[in-house]
Parts: C-alpha cells; sequence; structure tokens
C-alpha cells in the first residue's frame, strides 16, 4: 500500500474504493464484450484495453485487502453499455465509452495513481481514434440520413403551424404538409446529390494523372522539373528533389511518380445516389411526423399540439443521435435540437397568427 494510504481507511472511502474496482470490472468487460465483435487490430486494441482496466482493478484490491466486501452494483449507465455492446458492438458504444474515459476521477483522486490518471486520459484517445474509424464508415449516406430527417422535422412543423395558425381548413393544412414534405425531400435529395458529385468532381481534379509515369524516362536528369511536382504538392525544396532524383533514377513506363489518397476520400464521401436517396427517405420520414394528426383527421388545437409533441420527441431523438457521433452528451444535444426546432415552429406560427388576424 502506497504511502498516501498508509492511513486506516474509513467507511466513506472503503465505499469509494469498491465503487472504483466494480466500475473498472464493468469497464473492462465492455472492452472484452466490444472486442468480440472484431476482428484482428481493432480486437487486438479492445483487449488491450480490457487489460489495462485488469491493472487497475488490481490496485483497488491491493488497497481493499481483506475489506474488499461483496461485489457492488455497477451503475445503470455501465450495465447499459455493456448491453450494448454486447448486443450491437456499434460506433454508438464506442463513442458513450469515450465519453466515459472522459470522466474519470482519478486525476483528482489521492488514492489514485498518476500512471493510472494518465491511462485513463490515454484511453480516452484510443477510444475516441476507434470511434472516429466508426464514424468515417457512416460518413455520407448516414450524414444525410440524420440531418435529413432533422430538416424534415423542423420545416415541415414550421410550415404545418404557421398555415394553421392563419386560420385555414384542417384540409388546406393537410394539403400544405404533404407539398412541403414532397417538396423539400425531392429538393434535400437533388441537393445532396449534386453536393456528393461536385465533391467528387474537386477531388478527381486535384488527382495526378496516372499517364505522367510513362513520361518519366524522357525527362531531362539536369534540369529535373518533377522536382517542381512535389514541391508544388506541399514538400520543402530539398526533400522534394531528393525524391525527384530517386524516381528518375529508377524511372519506367509505369512509374507513378505521385502516391495520392484521394480514393479513400471518394469512399468517405460515399456515392451520389445512395446519398440522395437517403437525403429523400430521411426528409420525408421526418417531414411526415407533423402531419400525422391532421391524416387521422384531427384538427384545431390537438393536432397542433399532438404534432409538436411528436416532432419533439423525433428531435430529441436525433439530437441523441448526433450526440453519440460526436462523442459528447446525447442529453445535451437532444435538447438543444429540441429547442431549435420549437423555436423556428414558434415563429412561423406567430407568424400564421398575426397573418390570420390582419387577413393577410
Amino acid at each position: 500500500m502506497s504511502a498516501a494510504t498508509t492511513r486506516t481507511p474509513d467507511e466513506r472511502t472503503l465505499r469509494r474504493w469498491r465503487r472504483y474496482l466494480a466500475d473498472e470490472r464493468a469497464e473492462a468487460s465492455v472492452y472484452r464484450d466490444l472486442a468480440a465483435r472484431r476482428e484482428g487490430e481493432e480486437r487486438e486494441i479492445l483487449l488491450a484495453l480490457a487489460e489495462a482496466e485488469g491493472r487497475h482493478e488490481q490496485h483497488w484490491l491491493e488497497l481493499l485487502g481483506e475489506q474488499v466486501g461483496k461485489p457492488l452494483r455497477v451503475d445503470l449507465r455501465t450495465r447499459l453499455l455493456g448491453w450494448l455492446a454486447r448486443t450491437f458492438g456499434s460506433v454508438f458504444v464506442l463513442a458513450l465509452v469515450q465519453s466515459a474515459e472522459s470522466r474519470s476521477p482519478y486525476a483528482h483522486d489521492p488514492d489514485a495513481t498518476a500512471q493510472m490518471a494518465a491511462d485513463e486520459q490515454i484511453h480516452e484517445e484510443v477510444v475516441r481514434a476507434l470511434a472516429e474509424r466508426g464514424r468515417n464508415r457512416l460518413s455520407g449516406t448516414f450524414r444525410a440520413a440524420v440531418f435529413g430527417a432533422n430538416d424534415g422535422l423542423v420545416s415541415n412543423l414550421s410550415l404545418v403551424l404557421g398555415v394553421g395558425a392563419s386560420g385555414v381548413s384542417t384540409h388546406v393544412i393537410l394539403l400544405t404538409g404533404i407539398a412541403g414534405l414532397l417538396a423539400g425531400a425531392l429538393s434535400m435529395g437533388a441537393g445532396e446529390f449534386v453536393s456528393v458529385h461536385s465533391q467528387r468532381e474537386l477531388l478527381a481534379a486535384s488527382t495526378p494523372n496516372p499517364q505522367v509515369g510513362s513520361i518519366l524516362p524522357d525527362l531531362d536528369l539536369d534540369a529535373n522539373e518533377l522536382a517542381l511536382v512535389y514541391r508544388s504538392r506541399g514538400m520543402a525544396e530539398s526533400e522534394a528533389q531528393q525524391r525527384a532524383d530517386r524516381v528518375l533514377s529508377n524511372a519506367t513506363p509505369e512509374t507513378a511518380p505521385i502516391p495520392t489518397t484521394a480514393g479513400d476520400d471518394h469512399e468517405a464521401l460515399g456515392t451520389g445516389l445512395s446519398a440522395a436517396l437517403s437525403s429523400f427517405c430521411f426528409f420525408a420520414s421526418g417531414a411526415i411526423v407533423p402531419v400525422i394528426p391532421y391524416l387521422f383527421g384531427l384538427g384545431g388545437v390537438t393536432a397542433v399540439v399532438v404534432s409538436a409533441v411528436l416532432v419533439g420527441i423525433a428531435l430529441l431523438g436525433t439530437g441523441a443521435v448526433t450526440g453519440l457521433l460526436s462523442g459528447s452528451s446525447p442529453w445535451k444535444r437532444a435538447v438543444r435540437q429540441l429547442a431549435i426546432g420549437y423555436g423556428a415552429a414558434a415563429v412561423t406560427y406567430l407568424l400564421g397568427l398575426l397573418f390570420g388576424t390582419t387577413g393577410l
């Protein structure tokens, strides 16, 4: 036992140590469950993290000694993480684990070693990198899906409430909502298609010409203008000259002088068609929610309240998802999303009331 912990621990200290012990065991179990659903390098990394948590567990076992007591029940959040890891093993779980690692109390606890506190910070960075891999795999189509749904929720709720507040009939509100759904979904799909294709064209324009390799043997070895190509790509003058000399000394018609990673960027963007279809479908799925009460024949204040509640639940969901993917608190993102959506709807509702009152 270290000098900082030679004192006889009181009951409060023992409870804290037991809580840390339970948390370390639970976190190690989460990493093992995640590893069971991975292969190759990711599996090895997760198992190494579980092993590190095992070392922390041993620290608290040594401090507790014979006073370890019965195993404590871990908190609800950690149990939920374990269940998600065993069931899904997805990027969402890694994002939650990243958030959990960032809240480690070891840096301010005198009974935890400096090495343990440093370990927890490194664990956060390791999990952040693993989660980033998953986020990159989800980019493109998934990005269009989440934000398309959110746009559909907010824009059509604003449209429906604004038109409804002006005093028009339920039939007109329903037609307006459906028209807004189709117009917005088509616009989002077309915009996403153009956006992805434009980005791909920009990447293609920046990709080196593969046919350049065939002319390398004909370049003047003394002038060596190939060095200018490397310098234009960001290399220092001396480094560019050395690399150009190496390439020309071994030049063949099949030589590729300028490596590129543009293919990875293309993959991250996703395909234009998939992004467009995703935007269309998810905008429509979001935009239909405010219209649901009118489809079932509701009207007046009842329809407004039901529509707002349904959209509010959906906004909380999309906000929580974006929060999970970004590694931040899903609750804060959910509440922020809700506030923004309701704020936009409130403005259009008040404008609708104003136009209805003035007869505009």
